[in-house]
């Protein structure tokens, strides 16, 4: 017995490919507001070194700024939702008591860039 083995021939069907527009996809830079709670922070005892120092290096005054910077929005956050104090002085307190009672110069816009967070 003769058996005849057909194959099959796979035969490559080439599709021309519609040339579409891709759309870059771009997220909102407000569609997910940061959590301030999230953010780390340096140790009580390693927080106290940097202040105390009198030469930082970039690593260590970046993560000073940072630090200070937290501390200052979530000094905004407790203030504001007071009813003891009037509308708006949160700001002015929260940049005397983190800023200027530790000699250091503010950054500009730090409130709006605390709003960011929430």
């Amino acid at each position: 017995m003769n058996k005849r083995i057909l194959t099959k021939k796979k035969k490559r069907i080439s599709k021309k490919r519609k040339k579409t527009d891709k759309k870059k996809y771009t997220k909102k830079n407000n569609s997910k507001k940061k959590r301030i709670i999230k953010q780390k922070i340096l140790s009580k005892k390693t927080y106290q070194k940097l202040l105390r120092k009198k030469k930082l290096n970039s690593k260590e005054d970046k993560m000073l700024k940072q630090n200070l910077f937290v501390k200052y929005c979530r000094c905004i956050k407790k203030l504001k939702y007071s009813k003891k104090l009037p509308y708006g002085a949160e700001y002015p307190i929260c940049m005397n008591s983190i800023y200027r009672k530790r000699n250091r110069k503010a950054p500009k816009g730090t409130g709006k860039k605390c709003s960011q967070y929430s």
